[in-house]
């Protein structure tokens, strides 16, 4: 298995920090230990109607100019880059969403070896793209644009993929979503769809139960993934040869909750991940993420780093990079 991190340090629109570069360097190399290692990164698209101050509180005013660290950084080292191209216009645009897939390609396609079209296109939120007028046709028509450019381009090596939230009870359903995916013939979307993601997020915005109980969060990790596996994806025919990628996991250690909860909810979705990567053909594990988006915040948002907002390592710091460094084993066990 892979693993990666997103570093930027900003969650939604909670960011009390600019990204520390210098640090950022030391930190990701501290991490990977001279392995291969995914950086998770995002650009925007929000149409011609897009309010200044979404743009804004979003950080997405140069994303086409930079991303979180210089350019060449991302394939040094055996970086490999992951990015996610969200749509969050506020009126329908597969014109215009197309034409900036064409032009993030043409910018960042050299750097990237995964790209994400479209980001939780079944979760309906605000900010998120499961809430943006058109967001069916921009997923299902846009991964075969993107593997199109791609490839006129000599950009076979890069996979495409899109990621969802799982599962569906936690959303209030995603009936919809997953039945217009089943309504497509093969030929026509599952056979371009290079990896599906997934983002895990158990216990980070509601209680869940005390280990060892049937709805901690190891038994709700496990059902997420075999939910979205075993269930969800043979609706969109997409086989189970198509390797999921654990594309956001991350559990908070703001009150009320402590540092220690952190490192442990931490373990028990990894234990559980790792466990079920051959069975479930996961292939993937990027943590969200290398720093806090505000340590003092109260939202869990605030608090998802393996590190304080000022780069101080947390506990969790040690047990990620543990098993980043010990080729995917938990401390302390012979086997995942």
């Amino acid at each position: 298995m892979k693993f990666g991190i997103y570093p930027g340090g900003r969650a939604g629109t909670v960011c009390s920090h600019p990204p520390d570069v210098a640090a950022i360097r030391r930190v990701v190399a501290d991490l990977a230990g001279g392995r291969p290692f995914v950086i998770r990164e995002y650009v925007h698209f929000f149409g011609d109607t897009a309010p200044p101050d979404v743009v804004t509180s979003l950080g997405a005013e140069h994303e086409l100019d930079h991303l979180t660290m210089p350019d060449e950084w991302y394939v040094e080292d055996s970086r490999e880059l992951d990015l996610v191209v969200s749509y969050l216009p506020r009126v329908a645009d597969l014109s215009g969403w197309l034409k900036f897939l064409d032009t993030v390609i043409d910018r960042y396609g050299h750097l990237t070896r995964y790209l994400q079209v479209t980001l939780e296109p079944n979760f309906p939120i605000p900010l998120i793209d499961g809430s943006a007028p058109g967001v069916l046709e921009a997923l299902t028509v846009g991964i075969p644009h993107a593997r199109a450019v791609l490839d006129r381009q000599g950009l076979q090596h890069v996979r495409v993929g899109f990621s969802v939230a799982e599962p569906a009870e936690w959303l209030g359903g995603d009936e919809q979503f997953w039945s217009y995916l089943s309504s497509l013939p093969y030929r026509d979307f599952a056979a371009h769809v290079d990896y599906v993601g997934l983002g895990l997020y158990p216990d980070a915005f509601s209680p869940v139960a005390p280990r060892g109980n049937p709805r901690d969060t190891a038994s709700l990790t496990r059902h997420a993934l075999h939910h979205l596996r075993n269930g969800s994806l043979p609706r969109a025919h997409i086989p189970p040869g198509t390797p999921l990628h654990i594309v956001e996991n991350g559990t908070p250690s703001g009150s009320p909750r402590t540092e220690q909860d952190q490192c442990d909810s931490l373990s028990d979705m990894l234990g559980v991940i790792l466990a079920e990567q051959e069975t479930l053909n996961i292939t993937h594990y990027e943590l969200f993420s290398l720093r806090d988006g505000d340590s003092g915040s109260t939202e869990p948002t605030g608090t998802l780093g393996l590190l304080t907002d000022t780069y101080r390592p947390k506990p969790a710091f040690a047990i990620y990079r543990d098993i980043v460094r010990g080729s995917g084993e938990l401390p302390g066990t012979d086997r995942p």
